[in-house]
């Protein structure tokens, strides 16, 4: 079946974030705009309609990456299984031995070139947490959590998931399994859910 022209641009911009996501894990910075557009098998003039700067392709990266993390607190449920869900969601993309060069690759840029590294955190994780913010907002206005700082229990909730899941990406230190990746996301949700329960208002008078 023949694609229609905004499927086949869609594709070439993927083709563009894959190839571009590995070289920078490989090289950082040291990656040219040339290379990423051979590797992708797409033409310069085609990369650079769709990105101007690797810090546009950074930027878009991280966009992608963030979207997908924060995807479990789109799909409704009881904040224990959405928290859950957004826990190993975090792990997979912290842990698994096929996403930590990604890690690895921004350690690289950063050093180099400090801007791109703002860029990719406001685009990636900075907004994770204000998803993740607004979400714990808004399951306090509901009363099925009771968060008085929203912004200071996201960024204790992705601590609790990753631990040093961070810092062992960086100096490529073996990750935790997916078995105990599930059993982190579980176990973080529960405690974070029941550290945070609302309070019945016969107890605030007590």
């Amino acid at each position: 079946m023949p694609r229609h022209p905004g499927q086949v641009d869609e594709a070439k911009t993927e083709a563009i974030l894959e190839a571009a996501g590995a070289l920078f894990a490989e090289r950082g910075l040291a990656a040219s705009m040339d290379e990423i557009a051979r590797r992708a098998g797409v033409s310069k003039q085609t990369l650079y309609n769709r990105f101007a700067s690797k810090s546009e392709i950074a930027q878009a990266l991280a966009e992608q990456r963030s979207a997908a993390v924060t995807a479990p607190l789109k799909g409704g449920g009881e904040p224990e299984a959405v928290l859950e869900a957004l826990a190993l969601s975090l792990l997979e993309r912290v842990c698994a031995p096929e996403k930590t060069a990604s890690l690895r690759g921004v350690c690289l840029v950063s050093a180099d070139a400090p801007e791109i590294s703002r860029i990719v955190y406001q685009a990636g994780p900075g907004e994770s947490l204000k998803r993740l913010s607004a979400w714990l907002a808004d399951q306090t206005r509901a009363g099925r959590l009771d968060t008085p700082d929203p912004d200071e229990a996201a960024e204790m909730f992705t601590g609790m998931v990753l631990g040093h899941g961070h810092l062992r990406a960086v100096l490529d230190i073996p990750q935790i399994g997916p078995e105990q990746r599930k059993v982190r996301a579980r176990e973080a949700a529960a405690r974070f859910v029941r550290a945070f329960a609302p309070v019945d208002a016969g107890e605030r008078s007590a």
